[in-house]
């Protein structure tokens, strides 16, 4: 199963974090390979950089986001560019 998840990148020990956000198996770890990176967050900045098709193409496959990626994802209005058959997310 494929999850769009949060992946950190930056220095180490930073205490502010910028994330990408990639389609990854669910069985990988939080820093292990990716299949696509389809995003780019900075909390600090707000800062929010989608790649909209490419996140459509793996929601219409079946990817489950998270729950800090699904918010993102609702704020930039992403679900209202599914098909309408196709499942929404709350």
């Amino acid at each position: 199963m494929v999850k769009l998840r949060l992946k950190r990148c930056g220095r180490k020990q930073r205490a502010t974090a910028v994330y990408r956000i990639v389609a990854i198996d669910v069985r990988s770890r939080r820093e292990g390979k990716d299949l696509r990176k389809v995003g780019f967050y900075d909390p600090m900045k707000n800062q929010t950089y989608l790649n909209v098709p490419l996140i459509l193409y793996f929601l219409e496959k079946g990817a489950q986001p998270t729950g800090t990626v699904h918010n993102l994802l609702k704020k930039a209005e992403v679900f209202k560019e599914l098909p309408s058959n196709q499942m929404k997310f709350n």
